[in-house]
């Protein structure tokens, strides 16, 4: 049975305002949480972007409910024994309840050190050597490494996971991503209900979880809705790779130039339709997915929390 949890977007809000948001939603009736990861915003008028393992810090004070990063970038701007090191911190404080998404990154995220941004092929690469690295950090025994990308020596996490390992999810939007996850990932990270993308994981041999994510707007006047979206999050609509390669959140501006309300009326479930945000979170749970975690734009976040719980969330039950 799919699980509904809510989106944490570090891009959009204050620290504390995300806090807030994680008690309005174990009480709204989702299950879990996710958090957005990043080291700028998408564009300056989302405005914030906080350390996430502090902010974590802060969600194990007031919630019982589980935190899964979606995802963490641990290649390039911060090493993975580092990423190791909070990781297995913000387990102890969730008493078990991290599960750490992972993938290869965005330039907007990870150049901010003046390190070159590398092609797919050798993030992958990256990825997968720091998820090893990782994994064996987590046992809480002396590790050594000196691999193809990167040099470990006599490190060893005193404060390791409650078991002594996390859950790894890898995120994936493309054939080689997603097989790349069956090979090493305990899970599959993917926004779109592609069943084509799921089944290439599986045929893979991916046998672990499905998670997926998906923003919305509530609102009572549906035009308002659409137009904090266009302001606020525009690049959810850019093709291809850009979102991985546009280095600055001027570069996401000029580019989301191009889209325009009515796109943004088509892609993205604006208003107070009930029946338009179930039947946007039921295409999740028919292509197969585990986990669906929901994001609301905007101000509104009450008022959405209040809708879904009274009006949604039964519809999916």
């Amino acid at each position: 049975m799919t699980a509904f949890g809510y989106f944490l977007s570090c891009e959009e809000f204050t620290p504390a305002e995300l806090v807030g948001q994680a008690r309005l939603a174990e009480r709204a009736g989702f299950t879990r949480l996710a958090i957005s990861d990043h080291f700028h915003p998408w564009n300056d008028a989302q405005g914030n972007s906080p350390f996430v393992w502090g902010v974590i810090g802060a969600l194990s004070e007031v919630t019982r409910l589980p935190v899964t990063t979606l995802v963490t970038c641990p290649t390039v701007r911060l090493h993975p024994a580092v990423t190791a090191q909070a990781a297995a911190t913000a387990d102890v404080q969730l008493t078990g309840g991290l599960r750490l998404g992972v993938g290869t990154g965005e330039a907007l995220n990870e150049h901010v050190l003046g390190d070159r941004w590398p092609p797919f092929e050798l993030r992958a690469q990256m990825l997968e050597e720091a998820v090893a690295v990782m994994r064996e950090l987590f046992t809480g025994g002396v590790v050594s490494h000196h691999g193809v990308h990167y040099t470990v020596e006599n490190a060893r996490l005193y404060t390791p996971p409650e078991a002594g390992r996390l859950p790894v999810y890898v995120s994936a939007f493309g054939t080689k991503a997603a097989e790349l996850a069956a090979e090493f990932a305990d899970g599959l990270v993917t926004m779109t209900p592609d069943t084509w993308l799921i089944a290439r994981y599986r045929a893979a041999g991916g046998t672990g979880p499905v998670l997926g994510g998906v923003k919305v707007c509530w609102s009572e006047e549906r035009e308002r809705a659409v137009k904090t979206v266009h302001r606020l999050w525009p690049s959810e609509l850019l093709p291809g790779e850009l979102a991985q390669v546009l280095p600055t959140p001027q570069h996401f501006e000029q580019a989301t130039e191009l889209v325009t309300e009515e796109q943004v009326a088509r892609a993205v479930t604006c208003g107070d339709d009930p029946r338009e945000h179930a039947g946007r979170l039921r295409g999740y749970v028919d292509a197969g997915f585990d986990e669906v975690y929901v994001g609301q734009i905007g101000p509104e976040q009450e008022g959405f929390f209040d809708f879904y719980r009274e009006q949604v969330l039964p519809r999916l039950s």
